[in-house]
């Protein structure tokens, strides 16, 4: 839950069941609505926007409004890395360590195939 301190247990038995609750099929409706929540691939969310495109002096981002889904995915994943970078090293520290691993990991099944 984080640091944090309560006046009794019953907020943190809430919390504890809605992060198990929403873990159940059909909880969430469609099985992929947490995919890209933060820890789900081992970094932060990406920050989210909504109307009006510009509200107390901060815009809304133009490839979030351009359309392109490619761009806004990259866009996303790229402010997810950041924002993990900066705020919680930690989760960077083990991302890093999963995606290079990962990456390794690839390399060797590649040269198995190629008989290397």
């Amino acid at each position: 839950m984080g640091d944090i301190i309560l006046s009794g247990g019953e907020i943190g038995a809430l919390m504890l069941l809605d992060a198990c609750i929403r873990l159940l099929p059909g909880v969430m409706g469609a099985s992929s609505s947490g995919d890209d929540e933060s820890f789900e691939q081992g970094l932060l969310e990406y920050p989210h926007y909504t109307r009006p495109n510009d509200w107390e002096g901060r815009l809304i981002p133009e490839v979030l409004r351009s359309g392109d889904h490619a761009k806004i995915e990259a866009w996303r994943k790229q402010r997810a890395e950041m924002d993990t970078r900066s705020r919680r090293p930690d989760l960077w520290e083990r991302y890093i360590a999963a995606r290079d691993k990962s990456a390794s990991g690839a390399r060797r099944e590649e040269e198995k195939e190629n008989g290397a």
